[in-house]
């Protein structure tokens, strides 16, 4: 079964969320494919669930850490106890909704062995028939954003040619262990947010494609973690904005984003955030803008890539 059905790690993060993740994993049998398994990072939630996991799961390899390690770190951490061939990471805010969805995402690695990653495509869990990915654009070397494929348009078939894509989605991304072995996995500073756009830049910069594979889905409650507009993912998707310019751009990409950073974006921000009383998302803006300024040597003293035998397993909650 091994060589037929290579050996799939699914990997998937809970924090705070434990109702959720259960509805996440009794999706997953549905999946017709027949070698997995499933692997269950708690990130340090507030209240303890390992014994409603392991009561209800037996077959969830299940662990807690004592500490947040962010989407990236947690992430990591299932990758470094896994022993799949692949690793379906899968945000626990997601439902099964293509039973085959396992298969299909592998069959563009048997075609094509220089693909590195696949995603499906995604549909907004509480707008059933409508598209939220169908594939990446590329991030706009100017305002350092992108957008995804289809978002918000009614799924009328238009995107089910699947094709190669610029970045792998984060709610749902296989990965072959090659990738992991060669380009090394999330960069741990990070956190969260546009932590898989920087993967995939990587990865295409060692040689490997990201396909987008259009023949199935699962539907994304989007945004159920952070929030659509909260001062955390105002915080995080400022910081890492221009956390990824800096370490996927050259010097005059990144000046010229550098300027309509300084003269565009930040005074918009900051004028957008005050008329709408919006002083959290405020404080969280200004906090992400003198991260950057106080760790600006973070980007020549910090490995480019994390490697697989550098994750440290000392995180883990022992019981």
């Amino acid at each position: 079964m091994a060589s037929s059905f290579p050996l799939v790690s699914i990997i998937t993060i809970n924090f705070n969320q434990l109702k959720i993740t259960c509805e996440f994993l009794r999706s997953l049998t549905l999946l017709t494919y027949p070698n997995i398994e499933v692997i269950l990072i708690d990130n340090a939630s507030d209240e303890d669930p390992t014994e409603i996991i392991k009561s209800q799961f037996h077959q969830v390899r299940f662990y807690r850490t004592v500490k947040n390690l962010g989407f990236a770190g947690g992430n990591n951490l299932g990758i470094k106890l896994a022993s799949g061939d692949y690793y379906f990471i899968i945000n626990n805010d997601t439902e099964i909704a293509s039973p085959n969805l396992v298969e299909k995402l592998l069959e563009p690695f048997y075609i094509d062995k220089s693909i590195g990653m696949t995603s499906p495509k995604i549909h907004y869990f509480d707008h059933p028939g409508v598209i939220q990915f169908a594939g990446y654009n590329k991030i706009n070397p100017l305002t350092g954003r992108n957008s995804q494929v289809g978002d918000r348009e009614i799924d009328k078939g238009q995107y089910d040619i699947s094709g190669y894509t610029h970045y792998a989605n984060g709610a749902a991304m296989l990965v072959s262990k090659e990738v992991a072995n060669t380009v090394g996995v999330f960069t741990d500073h990070f956190f969260l947010c546009y932590e898989e756009l920087d993967w995939s830049a990587q990865t295409i910069k060692f040689g490997f494609k990201i396909y987008y594979q259009s023949q199935v889905y699962l539907r994304h409650k989007e945004s159920m973690s952070i929030g659509k507009t909260s001062p955390l993912k105002v915080y995080y998707n400022s910081r890492n904005r221009i956390m990824f310019m800096r370490r996927n751009t050259n010097a005059l990409e990144f000046s010229l984003f550098f300027t309509y950073l300084l003269f565009l974006t930040i005074p918009k921000n900051i004028f957008t955030f005050l008329v709408k009383g919006q002083y959290q998302h405020l404080k969280a803006f200004v906090r992400a803008m003198l991260w950057n300024i106080k760790n600006i040597n973070i980007y020549a003293k910090v490995p480019f890539h994390t490697q697989l035998d550098h994750i440290s397993l000392d995180t883990l909650q022992i019981n």
